[in-house]
């Protein structure tokens, strides 16, 4: 579950922010306009986020799993980094 705290970290400068909750935040990034959803499941593993990604509005696929809220934002950060550095050519 994502609290007050964790969802005031996102940076609308860097992200549009198209919808938050406390345990949903869907994203764009400006840098690459790419879509995020992260997900904190209600469980007992706290600390749980899910990432899903896509290129378009969907469908999302599932990215990865981050501790916090604030690793999965890092954790996007760096993909757009390697995504605007050039994608490696596919042998």
């Amino acid at each position: 579950m994502f609290d007050m705290n964790d969802l005031a970290t996102l940076d609308d400068r860097y992200f549009c922010i198209l919808y938050k909750d406390p345990y949903d935040v869907t994203i764009r990034s400006k840098n690459t306009g790419h879509y995020w959803s992260l997900h904190s499941p209600d469980c007992p593993d706290r600390g749980v986020v899910v990432i899903f990604h896509a290129h378009h509005i969907g469908p999302f696929h599932t990215h990865g799993r981050a501790n916090s809220l604030r690793q999965a934002v890092r954790s996007i950060k760096s993909h757009d980094r390697w995504q605007l550095q050039g994608r490696p050519k596919r042998r």
